[in-house]
């Protein structure tokens, strides 16, 4: 049952670990983004104090916790589009789903080297959190960390397997990936609370399900928030992959439909 997709992570790892400078470069660029944060805290933190107050914690805090847990869930959308466009150039896309697999195991397994990546990500962030800056997760909640990230992957992979359907079609046009990838982090909570943007736009920030991401992971990491506490965010959560992922297996084998039908799948 596992047989193919650790071949798939046996693949990517090789692959990787063949350009150790890109590597070593990646995790570097975790450290830098930390302090970054941690100087434009020192700046202007002190301005966020009224926004941060449900939350109990700094802005650096903040900040930190949802950089980490945006890159982690952000694989689900980045991944799925960007893997079909790296066979597409390689010529091998083709081959690939005309093996004897099935689409959805060909998805998922896409998605194990980028997601086990970006674990490592956000322990670096974490860790780094704790140990040189001494952000306390004391009072982290569990449970409630552990349904929010996996409801949260799976509507984000739900939305990257949408971006892959264009990928497929258009190629370089990828409308789905535009638009979340340039609106998310500006209004779903990410960089700062939403509660800082006018009321039009925290509206809109609604429709987003990284906004009801955000806030859950801060409460359930920061104060100890049960999923009773959380019914909410984990509610829109579930709805969001509950209507999301069936459309996107929808959009995606019909774009394969498409392409094939218009032998265009070695295009690229």
């Amino acid at each position: 049952m596992l047989k193919k997709p650790l071949a798939f992570v046996k693949k990517d790892f090789l692959a990787e670990s063949s350009y150790k400078l890109s590597f070593i470069f990646r995790i570097f660029s975790v450290l830098t983004s930390i302090l970054s944060y941690y100087f434009i805290d020192k700046l202007f933190g002190s301005r966020m104090v009224g926004y941060l107050e449900e939350f109990g914690v700094n802005y650096f805090s903040y900040v930190l916790l949802s950089t980490a847990f945006f890159s982690y869930v952000g694989v689900g959308l980045g991944s799925f589009s960007g893997r079909i466009r790296s066979e597409q150039v390689q010529g091998t896309l083709e081959a690939l789903l005309m093996t004897p697999t099935k689409i959805s195991t060909i998805l998922f397994s896409m998605s194990l080297w980028n997601l086990l990546f970006a674990t490592l990500n956000m322990v670096i962030y974490l860790m780094a959190g704790k140990y040189l800056f001494k952000i306390s997760f004391d009072n982290i909640n569990i449970l409630s960390t552990f349904v929010i990230l996996i409801l949260t992957i799976l509507s984000f992979s739900s939305l990257g397997i949408l971006s892959a359907s264009f990928i497929i079609v258009f190629k370089r046009g990828n409308p789905v990936g535009w638009v979340i990838s340039s609106l998310e982090g500006l209004i779903g909570g990410v960089y700062f609370p939403i509660t800082v943007l006018p009321v039009w736009l925290q509206f809109l920030a609604k429709f987003f399900p990284i906004t009801y991401a955000i806030r859950a992971i801060q409460l359930a990491v920061y104060k100890n928030y049960s999923l009773t506490q959380l019914t909410k965010e984990t509610g829109f959560l579930l709805l969001f992959s509950i209507l999301l992922l069936p459309l996107s297996l929808f959009s995606f084998k019909y774009a394969l439909k498409k392409a094939r039908r218009h032998g265009s799948l070695v295009q690229y």
